[in-house]
């Protein structure tokens, strides 16, 4: 997650907690462990005749409602009678991350029909032939397309391109904190297989024998998952994440873990915060933070992010690189570390806009250990095109600090788009919508807030997580679902602003549709638009109907190839420090 939760009760939580502390339903501190939700619990409770109206009225005020004095004599007879509720509750102990909600989000709306366009002869061609590398350099910030025909046509091999990348792994890791595990003896000994394939004519497809990155969230089997966070740095999984099993399917080779915002929001992890290629005096935003860092800085030709609330899209809007956030239940994240059930989506970091779809194919599909998943094909489009569909932007988007990104409209005129001038106003305030996600997240890590680990987290700013958590405790079940069902609103209105269009383009932050989109579920493509007076890398984005990436992939090609800013590479005067045997040879 990146988009800090704005909370406008922590005084007044802090004003009230003394007399909130004695209802079992607003309280946190015990051991973590199996059973540190039940001893917690119990070991706080007080008898429910020790319940007052005072202490009732106190709680009215951070749940925003008023009851006389005559409702509240009555209520102190009842709400007793809820403790022994969550009590009950309690005693079932700490549940596992991965049991998700009885209830499963679905994107589409009833009688909605999925969209899903499909490619013609000329979207699914491959491009005009590779020309050959001349350098070691072509290699680190080359395409998989590119690396792709290099491995089989033998100017490469993955061991060759393998052993390259953990060399700059190393050295761009003292700079940048972008990696928490490197994985060296098992990346070389795969790539070797693969060469091996690859020497009897055999291909698994576009990634075989591509190293990647894989954000530390991701279980992988016999090697250690922290989720960037202090109390879990020695944890070690005995299996494989869904997206694991599929990349090493597809011949992809997993060279690193990269570094997240602990428990997903922000840059800051317990090894140092994540840099941004690009000026290392900044972070490189998050939670995808080393995902965004690796393949910027040419270390990764990709990484697997997630998405939340901007995990994908701001830091490739921080490190120039492109990000597609699929439809929500498009990627399995079985194995991943849940944050928020409904909103969580795994997406690829690439450096360019087709090497995203052709990642994206690799991990599609249903899974039936993750019920939100769902059973929608996806092929990769080879070729970029523009031509035809039909883009909405509000002008009102492309003004005052975002006016440079009107240069991304025209470049889709060029490109033959249709643009169609809309004025886009949400229903409302979409932070309402950021209350389900603040109340799954703190469901998620009950534990870790009942027994202060979270202390051990980094980052313990007002916003971070460990504050945030214990302040979700005092919203009111009410809140939840009238959120939820703001959130469907929002759905509705959505399906009404892309009726008449195949996508939207507008500036990453822009009209509050972070948001909204995460929350809805909708697809958005992050690319490179250009550069800022300070040479930093900005973005533009696109947003698609659910589980029409494939639509959003051949637009934003056409855009990238117009926009021509996608080659260009930090300096990096640090990484002249690599030493590594040459790959190429050199004239």
């Amino acid at each position: 997650m990146h988009t800090p939760h704005t909370d406008t009760s922590i005084a007044s939580r802090r004003e009230f907690v003394g007399s909130l502390a004695a209802l079992s339903a607003f309280t946190s501190c015990a051991a973590l462990s199996q059973n540190s939700v039940a001893a917690q619990a119990a070991s706080t409770n007080v008898a429910a005749d020790a319940i007052t109206p005072a202490m009732i009225e106190q709680c009215e005020r951070l749940a925003g409602i008023t009851f006389t004095a005559q409702e509240r004599e009555q209520m102190v007879k009842t709400v007793g009678q809820q403790l022994a509720t969550f009590n009950a509750r309690a005693a079932f102990g700490e549940l596992p991350n991965a049991l998700s909600p009885a209830q499963v989000f679905r994107v589409l709306l009833p009688g909605e029909v999925q969209r899903v366009l499909p490619n013609t002869a000329e979207d699914s061609m491959r491009r005009a032939q590779v020309a050959a590398p001349s350098s070691d350099a072509d290699l680190d910030f080359a395409t998989i397309e590119q690396l792709s025909a290099w491995i089989a046509s033998g100017a490469v091999t993955s061991r060759q391109l393998v052993q390259r990348s953990l060399a700059r792994l190393r050295v761009a890791n003292e700079t940048l904190h972008c990696v928490i595990t490197l994985v060296e003896e098992a990346s070389l000994e795969e790539a070797s297989t693969l060469d091996a394939e690859t020497k009897a004519g055999k291909s698994r497809g576009p990634l075989h024998g591509i190293p990647y990155g894989l954000k530390d969230l991701f279980d992988t089997a016999h090697i250690r998952t922290t989720w960037g966070a202090e109390p879990w740095r020695d944890r070690v999984p005995t299996q494989d994440a869904a997206v694991v099993t599929r990349l090493r399917a597809a011949g992809a080779v997993l060279v690193a873990k990269t570094a997240l915002g602990a428990l997903a929001y922000g840059d800051i992890w317990f090894g140092g915060m994540c840099r941004n290629p690009w000026r290392t005096s900044q972070g490189s935003s998050g939670s995808s933070a080393g995902s965004a860092s690796t393949v910027a800085s040419g270390c990764v030709p990709f990484a697997i992010g997630t998405e939340t609330l901007g995990s994908i899209v701001s830091p490739c809007n921080q490190c120039g690189t492109t990000g597609l956030r699929p439809t929500f239940g498009r990627v399995s994240r079985h194995g991943a570390m849940a944050l928020c059930w409904s909103w969580d989506k795994v997406g690829p970091i690439t450096r360019s806009v087709v090497d995203a779809g052709i990642v994206l194919e690799a991990i599609n599909g249903v899974d039936n250990h993750d019920a939100s998943t769902v059973d929608v094909p996806f092929v990769a489009p080879r070729m970029p095109n523009a031509k035809l569909f039909r883009i909405g932007y509000d002008k009102r988007w492309f003004e005052g600090p975002n006016a440079s990104s009107k240069i991304s409209l025209d470049a889709l005129s060029r490109c033959g788009a249709t643009l169609i001038e809309k004025e886009i106003n949400p229903p409302g305030d979409p932070s309402v919508l950021v209350t389900s996600l603040m109340c799954e997240a703190a469901a998620a890590f009950e534990g870790l807030t009942r027994s202060n680990a979270d202390d051990a987290l980094a980052w313990q700013a007002d916003e971070a997580w460990p504050n945030s958590f214990r302040q979700t405790w005092f919203i009111p079940g009410i809140e939840l679902v009238q959120a939820e069902r703001i959130r469907r609103m929002f759905m509705e209105w959505m399906r009404v602003v892309l009726a008449d269009c195949d996508a939207l383009i507008l500036p990453p932050f822009a009209g509050g549709l972070l948001v909204v989109t995460n929350a809805t579920g909708h697809p958005t493509l992050c690319l490179r638009e250009g550069f800022d007076a300070a040479d930093q890398p900005r973005s533009i984005t696109l947003i698609g109907h659910p589980f029409d990436e494939s639509t959003l992939v051949k637009i934003g090609a056409a855009l990238e190839a117009a926009l021509d800013v996608s080659t260009k590479t930090p300096a990096m005067p640090w990484m002249k420090d690599l030493a590594s045997p040459a790959i190429l040879p050199h004239p």
